[in-house]
């Protein structure tokens, strides 16, 4: 094992979350009704994200930003990963890539939700961040790309029965996170080490920003006033459309 010494390589961390927060500012929705001479941010609840996307555009629409958002969150991961998986923290036990590779993850959910290219005004970071755990916990095992499955399958399912989907959403990547820092506590035990903190505040911080960007949906919930997303309906209507499309 190689050892990752941070006081004499600390500018390659400012480098991973530099480029993995200008990767997050790219926003697929944006990208995807500007080719069709529309933005999505004028349109619906004004918010470039899967929900906004899929209300205005329909299903397909919103499955394609939802995947590249998530990929816009699991390549970052992915390579610094790649790059630092026999790398040690010098002087610990920990592995490099278990805090380098949620410091790109906690910065691509930034740059998702806080993007410089469009003033600061983005989306909530849901698939962007399962993304980032889709990956980073598969750097682990690659069992748990499954139980991240199964989970967003749960998550969808949620959502279509209850309409809730900025809840369904956020119950969703809490689970996430709870499984990363169960994995961490079996792999490490509960010696709070600075590093180890370190480590649990980037998981942990990636779960704060995507709870803040949703703040106003929750005091709507709580209020009785959020607005549903039927699921259901929706893709009902995508399916209807592309049947009358194939009979015309």
């Amino acid at each position: 094992m190689k050892e990752f010494l941070f006081s004499e390589q600390w500018y390659w961390v400012l480098l991973i979350a530099f480029i993995s927060y200008l990767i997050g500012g790219i926003s697929a929705a944006r990208i995807i009704s500007g080719r069709k001479n529309e933005d999505v941010t004028k349109k619906g609840s004004g918010n470039p994200g899967t929900m906004n996307m899929t209300r205005v555009y329909g299903v397909k629409l919103g499955a394609l930003t939802l995947f590249l958002d998530a990929l816009k969150g699991a390549i970052p991961v992915l390579v610094v990963h790649l790059i630092y998986r026999d790398y040690t923290i010098a002087d610990t036990g920990l592995q490099a890539s278990d805090w380098l590779r949620y410091v790109s993850g906690l910065f691509v959910v930034i740059g998702h939700i806080y993007p410089v290219f469009n003033r600061f005004h983005g989306g909530k970071g849901i698939a962007t961040t399962l993304g980032v755990f889709w990956v980073g916990l598969a750097c682990e095992s690659l069992w748990f790309a499954l139980v991240i499955f199964v989970g967003l399958v749960c998550m969808i399912l949620y959502i279509a029965l209850t309409e809730w989907a900025g809840m369904g959403s956020l119950f969703g990547i809490s689970l996430c996170v709870i499984i990363q820092l169960s994995v961490f506590i079996v792999d490490y035990g509960m010696d709070w080490s600075l590093w180890l903190v370190a480590i649990f505040a980037n998981v942990v911080g990636i779960c704060f920003f995507d709870w803040f960007a949703h703040r106003k949906n929750v005091v709507r919930l709580l209020s009785g006033e959020e607005h549903r997303t039927p699921l259901g309906a929706l893709a009902k209507k995508a399916f209807a459309k592309k049947k009358d499309t194939k009979n015309s």
